[in-house]
């Protein structure tokens, strides 16, 4: 309005941004006329939390993580990656995939969590089994028991749909630049947890490897969100990608910017 104010012949157009963390689902919506869907999901430790994610355009679905599985939804004094699931993430995506969504972009910063993915997965229908083929609960702590990754059951809709990771941090999943040992004590892990969580992931990725067919332990951006960036990649086969970029791309910023003559941020 200043602007227009100086002289009103100048055009302004104003473009929301966000990196894939928090605002990006506000950022979208509202930029994209979008709507938005809210449910009761399962928390970090367990218990219902409420929950929201976007829709804009022709079925795309916007998630951020952290309102199902952040680290701001768990008090400080409860705070464990070892016990902290991602299983509300997952059910948000259910949620997107049942309301017919066919592209999921998942904002992945803020987390509570050191699963990789597995309580996200869980949500959808995997089911993984220890070396007595007895079925994993939920947590970090799971992640050093798994032996085997059963898919036959997962939703119907996981082949069909696009699913993107955006992410600000190119992190791998295991070893002193991982998930666990960069990330997990900002969520409340000792020393000790630090390496049973990075060895745990460690055993994830080889019977993902195995299980799955697929690499995620020397991915980039693997080890963000407690290595929900490797368990997107490994269970819905999604890209990683800088979450500023796909906000660009699904603003069309570069389309409003290039003829323009001047730029403010």
């Amino acid at each position: 309005e200043s602007i227009i104010e100086i002289d009103k012949n100048f055009e302004v157009i104003i473009s929301p941004m966000a990196d894939g963390g928090e605002g990006t689902v506000k950022t979208l919506v509202e930029s994209q006329g979008g709507k938005y869907a809210d449910l009761n999901v399962t928390g970090p430790l367990g218990e219902p939390v409420k929950a929201r994610f976007g829709i804009v355009g022709d079925g795309i679905a916007i998630i951020e993580m952290a309102s199902a599985s952040g680290l701001a939804l768990v008090p400080e004094e409860k705070r464990n990656p070892m016990v902290t699931t991602t299983y509300g993430t997952g059910e948000l995506i259910k949620k997107a995939l049942d309301m017919g969504c066919n592209k999921v972009i998942i904002g992945i910063g803020g987390s509570a969590t050191n699963d990789g993915g597995l309580g996200m997965a869980q949500a959808l229908g995997y089911k993984f089994y220890d070396s007595k083929g007895r079925l994993l609960g939920l947590g970090g702590k799971e992640l050093a028991k798994l032996h085997k990754i059963n898919a036959s059951g997962i939703h119907p809709a996981i082949s069909s749909c696009k699913f993107y990771a955006a992410c600000d941090v190119d992190n791998l999943l295991t070893g002193k630049r991982g998930a666990a040992y960069v990330y997990a004590p900002q969520k409340g892990a000792d020393s000790i947890m630090v390496k049973e969580l990075d060895r745990g992931l460690s055993n994830f990725a080889r019977v993902v490897k195995k299980d799955l067919g697929r690499e995620v332990e020397k991915l980039k951006g693997a080890g963000a969100a407690g290595g929900l960036g490797a368990g997107l990649a490994a269970f819905l086969n999604a890209r990683i990608r800088p979450g500023a970029d796909i906000i660009i791309e699904a603003t069309h910023l570069e389309d409003k910017i290039k003829d323009a003559d001047l730029i403010i941020t």
